[in-house]
């Protein structure tokens, strides 16, 4: 099989071929966003094997009646085998099976592959999968394997960009040992092209062939008109167009508690409630959830009464709050013409993609949640961005740009939680201040790649 030279190396790529080298793999779903790149991650690992097979139940309707009458894996590779003419062997063949969602018995049919045809390697992806599995009563644990995919992070976007030795600069890197200053700007540069690109893979590769910002919007544009043309898909019980107003007012609300009034159109809460749920099912949006962070797991002591909502790709989220502007917003604007401090204190964009980033970075072997901290206490005013679990401790992450004075939530959450360490996250160079360290939000990947504390 030929190799794609269209296709950007991704951080999946890794846990894909080792799925494919497993002598015990499962039946494997990648899940994720709609165009953040699953199908041609699949592609790519099908150039390990001698055979392959690809079926798009969306495309291909008429083959569901494949999987209707008869489960039994061995008699679904037959008949497949004599479709496309190309041999089911075991560990030569890949089989994959694109928008399974649109064929619940194609996704029941696993279990079976899992049980009955273990030896032979079947993927499957989709872009409203979650739809599905939450209409089926019962699903395969333990007989199913799961990865979850995001948009490019960073790092992929200078490997796409043929930078690969900038990432290996900024790895070596640390607060005692920061970047020398014309690599620090030629990555600050980057990332505000980062910003503004995103990290959807049409959008890059546009990026790359014509390194215009304004072809990359026309991808962009493309792009959510096939998230809204989907929303009829999501459920029978909800109104598109409220699903519309929603995603719109997560855009608006970035970086803030969400407030379900201001949603355009006059919604009771529990409409907006189910599109948020339907939202987040579809891999538009993230919820970064209030934690109490007196322990681990975060997740045992949260507050879901405080919620903020990240967007799924930072180049979509400008693209929808310039649209909504008159002439550029001012997010984009700091982008393009801002300092580097007046962008991360200001512009709400850097906060959103910390979070991106820091689930991009992860294992992509379970889906991450995120959180944050926010003194709830009348008249407090003390929030800290971002807390995770790191070495087993808390790690509490502050996206600030400045000297002690802007960074005082973050102090108070070190003393009330008596934590050894913080982390602040902006676009200076590598650095430390007292006990906390200073990791460029070009850098974020180094958390994951290094022991940093």
């Amino acid at each position: 099989m030929a190799t794609n030279r269209n296709y950007f190396p991704r951080t999946i790529d890794k846990y894909l071929l080792d799925w494919k080298n497993s002598s015990k793999h499962k039946p494997l779903l990648l899940r994720g966003a709609r165009q953040v790149g699953k199908s041609s991650a699949i592609r790519n690992l099908a150039q390990s094997f001698k055979y392959y097979i690809e079926i798009n139940f969306e495309k291909q309707s008429s083959l569901k009646d494949l999987f209707k009458n008869d489960l039994e894996p061995h008699e679904i590779s037959n008949r497949l085998s004599a479709l496309y003419g190309v041999p089911i062997v075991p560990k030569e063949t890949l089989l994959f099976l694109d928008e399974i969602q649109a064929c619940p018995e194609a996704i029941h049919s696993l279990w079976f592959f899992s049980e009955d045809f273990p030896e032979l390697h079947v993927a499957a992806a989709g872009s409203l999968l979650e739809f599905a599995l939450k209409k089926m009563t019962s699903f395969g644990v333990g007989r199913i394997r799961s990865l979850f995919m995001y948009p490019l992070s960073f790092d992929e976007f200078l490997t796409a960009s043929k930078h690969q030795s900038w990432i290996e600069e900024k790895q070596k890197a640390n607060s005692s040992m920061p970047l020398f200053e014309a690599m620090h700007k030629q990555l600050v540069e980057s990332f505000r092209s980062f910003l503004m690109i995103g990290g959807m893979p049409e959008s890059v590769a546009r990026w790359i062939e014509s390194q215009n910002y304004r072809e990359c919007q026309q991808v962009q544009d493309d792009i959510m008109q096939t998230y809204e043309d989907d929303f009829s898909k999501y459920s029978e019980r909800i109104d598109p167009l409220l699903l519309r107003q929603t995603l719109h007012s997560v855009a608006h609300q970035t970086g803030e508690k969400f407030v379900y009034n201001k949603v355009e159109g006059d919604y009771r809460s529990e409409k907006v409630k189910e599109a948020l749920e339907l939202l987040k099912d579809a891999g538009l949006i993230i919820p970064v959830i209030h934690t109490a962070a007196n322990g681990l797991p975060l997740g045992d002591e949260i507050n879901e009464k405080f919620i903020k909502y990240l967007f799924v790709d930072s180049g979509l989220l400008l693209r929808i709050l310039n649209m909504e502007s008159i002439g550029i917003s001012e997010i984009t604007q700091l982008i393009l013409t801002g300092t580097a401090a007046d962008l991360v204190n200001k512009g709400q964009v850097t906060e959103m993609e910390t979070g991106l980033e820091l689930l991009k970075y992860n294992t992509p072997a379970m889906r991450h949640n995120l959180y944050y901290w926010q003194n709830i206490k009348r008249g407090a005013l003390a929030e800290v961005d971002y807390v995770i679990g790191y070495n087993m401790k808390i790690l509490p992450i502050e996206v600030k740009s400045g000297t002690s004075g802007s960074m005082k939530s973050l102090f108070k959450m070190m003393e009330y939680k008596n934590l050894p360490y913080g982390l602040r996250t902006s676009l200076e160079n590598f650095g430390e201040f007292n006990n906390i360290k200073i990791l460029p939000l070009y850098a974020l990947s180094n958390l994951f790649s290094q022991n940093y504390f």
